[in-house]
C-alpha cells in the first residue's frame, strides 16, 4: 500500500551564478507503508497524476534567500573553510587514518591486487605494492611530501631512527598529480605507490604513511595505516555463533590458532600479540595478549569470553557511477552548475529478523561509467541522506559512517533533525559505489550504538583480519609476523 504526501524542506542548491543558495524544497512525496518507520521516498508523483504543473503541490524550487557568506566565490569560500577547520586539525592522531584538511577528499589506500580495495598489507622485500590516491579540491599544484614511520602493535611510534626501518631516503616529494577534466567540481588528483626506489621499509611491522606540505612534517595533510608482513607463523581460525545463549542470534565468535614454530621467541605469552578487526575497522579491534592455552608450538585462542563480535547488519549502499540516470537507491538527480543527488529515505533497520543484502563490507569504489579515467573525470555530487529513527533529537543524534569517511563519528558525519521527525545531511562525494551505515549516539551517555538503527544478526556477512605481532629477541620494536583474512559464510 502506498500513500502520498508532501515534503517541504530547506535545501542547499546550486544557483546558476555558481554561488550556492538556500532553496525551499516543496514536492510531492510517495510514502511506502511497507518500509519500517514510514520511510519517505523523495519521488515525484507519476505523470498520470501530475495534473496542473502550476499547482504548488508539485516540485518547484524557489530561491527565496541566499545567506551572504554563500555568495562568496568558491575559492574564497574554500579558503574560509580551511581557516575555520585548520585550527582543530591537529587534535587528530598522526598515527591513525585521518584527513587534516577539509579540501582533501576521496582518499583511497589499498593493496595493488586483483581484489578491489584490498587491505593494505604487503610482504616485506616482495613485489607487492600499495597505492594511495586522493583529490585536492583547492586545485592547482601544491608542494606535498611524504614519509613512513614504524609503529608498534598499538599504533604508537616505535621511537626508532629512520635509518633503522627505512632502506633508502627519509622522505620524498609527491610529484605524481593530474588535473580534473570536464567536471563541475575542479580538483587535482594525487597518486603514490609504495614501496618505491626512494621510500621502502627495511623491517616488518605497522607503518603510518604521512603526507605533509612545504617539507614541514607538522603541516599534515593526511595519514594512512599500512602493514608490512614478514610471514613466520601460521594462522587459522573459524567463525561460529556466540557461546552466550542470549547472543547466539546476534553475535559472531572467532576461535583461532597461531603456530609459532618458525619463530624464535623466549616467552610466547609475553612476546606474541594478535589483533582481530572486523571489516578492517580499527575501532572494532580486539588485542589478544594471552592465549587460552598452549599446545606444543600452537597458541590457542578460544576462550568463551573473548573475540565475540556483534554481527551487525549488511551495509546500506548507493550507486553514482553514472549521473545520467537514477540507480536503485536514487530518487532524483539535478545537474546545473553542480550535481545534486537525492537518495530515497532510509528506514530504521533494527528489526527482529535478518534480511539478505549484498554489500562491500563498508568499502567504497571511485568509478565513472560515463568517462574513461575515474581518477580525473569522475565528478563530485552533493548527496542528500535522510533516515527515520523513531527517536527524537532530545534522545540523541545519528551519524553516517563508512570507509569513505574512515568510519569517523564527528561533526562532518553528524545528521540534523527536521520538522518531519527525520534526520538528514548532505555530503560532497565523488562518483562511485558507496557502502554506509548509521550510528546512534545517545545524548546522555555520549556513547555510540552501532545497532540501534541497523540491528545485529549472526547471519551477517563480515570479514575479519587477524594480525600477529612479535618482538624479535633483543629488538626494540614489534614486527608483523602473521596475517589471515577470515570471512563468514553467506547464508
Amino acid at each position: 500500500m502506498q500513500a502520498y504526501g508532501y515534503a517541504e524542506k530547506w535545501l542547499l542548491f546550486p544557483s546558476r551564478e555558481g554561488a550556492r543558495g538556500l532553496v525551499w524544497w516543496q514536492g510531492c512525496v510517495r510514502r511506502n507503508a511497507s518500509l519500517a518507520n514510514h520511510s519517505a521516498e523523495y519521488t515525484p508523483l507519476p505523470p498520470s497524476q501530475e495534473g496542473n504543473r502550476t499547482s504548488p503541490r508539485f516540485f518547484w524550487p524557489l530561491l527565496v534567500f541566499t545567506p551572504p557568506f554563500l555568495l562568496l566565490s568558491p575559492t574564497i569560500l574554500l579558503t574560509v573553510l580551511i581557516l575555520f577547520f585548520g585550527s582543530s586539525s591537529f587534535a587528530q592522531s598522526p598515527y591513525g587514518n585521518n584527513i587534516f584538511r577539509p579540501e582533501i577528499k576521496s582518499v583511497e589506500f589499498y593493496k595493488v591486487d586483483k581484489q578491489a580495495a584490498a587491505f593494505p598489507v604487503i610482504t616485506l622485500n616482495s613485489d607487492e605494492k600499495v597505492t594511495l590516491g586522493f583529490d585536492d579540491l583547492s586545485g592547482g599544484s601544491r608542494n606535498f611530501s611524504y614519509t613512513i614511520e614504524h609503529c608498534d602493535a598499538n599504533w604508537k611510534s616505535s621511537n626508532l631512527s629512520p635509518a633503522e626501518y627505512l632502506q633508502t631516503f627519509m622522505d620524498d616529494r609527491l610529484f605524481n598529480y593530474s588535473y580534473s577534466s570536464a567536471t563541475f567540481q575542479k580538483y587535482t588528483h594525487y597518486e603514490l605507490t609504495l614501496p618505491n626506489q626512494n621510500i621502502a621499509p627495511k623491517i616488518a611491522g605497522n607503518y603510518v604513511l604521512k603526507i605533509y606540505e612545504d617539507a614541514d612534517p607538522t603541516k599534515l595533510i593526511l595519514t594512512r595505516r599500512m602493514y608490512v608482513l614478514n610471514s613466520r607463523v601460521g594462522v587459522g581460525g573459524t567463525i561460529t555463533s556466540s557461546n552466550n545463549v542470549l547472543a547466539r542470534r546476534t553475535n559472531q565468535k572467532l576461535n583461532f590458532t597461531v603456530d609459532y614454530g618458525g619463530l624464535n621467541v623466549q616467552n610466547p605469552n609475553r612476546d606474541i600479540r594478535v589483533l582481530v578487526m572486523q571489516n578492517a575497522r580499527p575501532e572494532t579491534g580486539r588485542m589478544n595478549t594471552v592465549p587460552t592455552y598452549i599446545r606444543g608450538t600452537q597458541l590457542v585462542y578460544n576462550d568463551v569470553n573473548i573475540n565475540d563480535f556483534a554481527g551487525g547488519n549488511e551495509f546500506r549502499h548507493f550507486d553514482t557511477r553514472s549521473l545520467k540516470l537514477n540507480s536503485e537507491r536514487i530518487a532524483k538527480i539535478y545537474r546545473d552548475t553542480a550535481n545534486t543527488v537525492m537518495l530515497l529515505g532510509d528506514p530504521n533497520r533494527n528489526l527482529p529478523n535478518y534480511t539478505l543484502l549484498y554489500d562491500n563490507d563498508g568499502k567504497y569504489y571511485i568509478i565513472n561509467q560515463d568517462g574513461r579515467d575515474a581518477r580525473t573525470d569522475a565528478d563530485y555530487a552533493h548527496i542528500y541522506f535522510n533516515v527515520g529513527t523513531n527517536k527524537s533529537e532530545v534522545e540523541g543524534t545519528p551519524y553516517i559512517i563508512g570507509q569513505f569517511n574512515d568510519f569517523k563519528i564527528n561533526e562532518q558525519s553528524r545528521m540534523t533533525f527536521d520538522a518531519r521527525g527525520r534526520f538528514y545531511t548532505n555530503l560532497l562525494l565523488k562518483q562511485g559505489v558507496y557502502d554506509y551505515m548509521y550510528v546512534w549516539v545517545n545524548n546522555a551517555t555520549k556513547q555510540p550504538d552501532y545497532t540501534a538503527l541497523e540491528g545485529t544478526y549472526f547471519e551477517t556477512e563480515n570479514e575479519y583480519q587477524l594480525l600477529v605481532y612479535a618482538r624479535p629477541a633483543g629488538a626494540r620494536w614489534e614486527e608483523l609476523v602473521g596475517y589471515s583474512l577470515l570471512r563468514t559464510v553467506r547464508p
